[in-house]
Parts: C-alpha cells; sequence; structure tokens
C-alpha cells in the first residue's frame, strides 16, 4: 500500500508497522519458540537431541524469517535503528553495553548480539546495507551467531530445567 496516498500521517503507518512486527516476532519466536517450544522439547529429549532438534528449528525459522525481512524490503523490527547503535545514540545500559560491542568490530558484536537475540537480527545487524541479501560474510555471521544463540540458549533450558525438576523433586519428596 503506497503510504503517500492515504488520510492518515506516515508516522502513524511506521508505528503501526514496527508495532505489529514487533508483536509477531516477540509472540512467535520470542515467547511461543524460546520460552514455551524450546524448554519443552528439552525437557522431553535432552539437552543432546532436544538440542539439536531445536537447533535446527531455530536454524529454519531465523532463515525463513531473514528471507521474508529481505523479500518485503521493510524494517518491521527497527533493525536499521539499531545500527544506530554505533553511531552512540545510545540511552539505557543495555543499549551503551551494545553499542560499545558493536563499535568493537564484527566478532564482539556478533558475539553480543547472539547472546542478546537470535540469528535473523544479529545477521541483519551486522550486515552492510538493507534487503540486499547475503554475502559470505554475512552467512559467516549467521552460522556463528546461531551457533553461539542456540548453544547459549539450550544450556539455558537445560540448567532452568534441571532447577525446576530438583525442587519438584524436594516438594513432592517431603
Amino acid at each position: 500500500m503506497d503510504v503517500s496516498k492515504t488520510k492518515y500521517p506516515k508516522w502513524i503507518w511506521r508505528s503501526a508497522e514496527l508495532t505489529l512486527g514487533h508483536a509477531v516476532n516477540t509472540v512467535v519466536l520470542g515467547y511461543a519458540f524460546d520460552y514455551v517450544l524450546y524448554p519443552f522439547v528439552m525437557w522431553q529429549l535432552g539437552l543432546l537431541i532436544g538440542g539439536t532438534v531445536m537447533a535446527l528449528l531455530s536454524l529454519v525459522t531465523c532463515l525463513l524469517t531473514l528471507w521474508f525481512y529481505d523479500w518485503s524490503k521493510r524494517d518491521w523490527l527497527g533493525i536499521e535503528a539499531v545500527k544506530q547503535l554505533r553511531d552512540g545514540k545510545a540511552t539505557t545500559r543495555l543499549r551503551r553495553m551494545l553499542a560499545w560491542a558493536l563499535s568493537k568490530g564484527d566478532v564482539p558484536a556478533c558475539v553480543a548480539l547472539s547472546l542478546w537475540s537470535d540469528p535473523f537480527i544479529t545477521t541483519a545487524c551486522l550486515r552492510r546495507g538493507a534487503f540486499n541479501g547475503m554475502t559470505r560474510r554475512d552467512w559467516r555471521i549467521f552460522f556463528v551467531s546461531w551457533f553461539i544463540g542456540n548453544g547459549w540458549w539450550a544450556l539455558a533450558c537445560f540448567g532452568g530445567i534441571e532447577v525446576v525438576s530438583h525442587v519438584w523433586q524436594w516438594i513432592v519428596g517431603r
């Protein structure tokens, strides 16, 4: 839809686009995938098999999201705004830490973003340009981020499951 031909100001359309983009990304990829499906699969299949299954699902999900992002040619998450962190426009402590990592080069930025977010966001934030496909460098960033992020999340989920399991056993065993 050509926003310039509507009766609403452009900022309203942009706000709606960012709100919808963040809502879908947060609910589907954030909460449903990370906090429901990932721990459930880890609980059912264990660290090694569950972690492998979820890493592969994460790979497919992040690739599809990245391809959709490029295909739509719309910054529906405000990722291009995150790139501005490199210019020092950070207002909170977390953003200042991310800005510091982003300013130190690809490796610290990739590690920090991988621990903070998913491979899609990490790759979109670190690639040069927007909606321009993937270079060899972008693919390396994507797979390194995928490995770091899923390794970290699998260990975090498994640790959380073990703690809950031990607390449950302690409560029930009394």
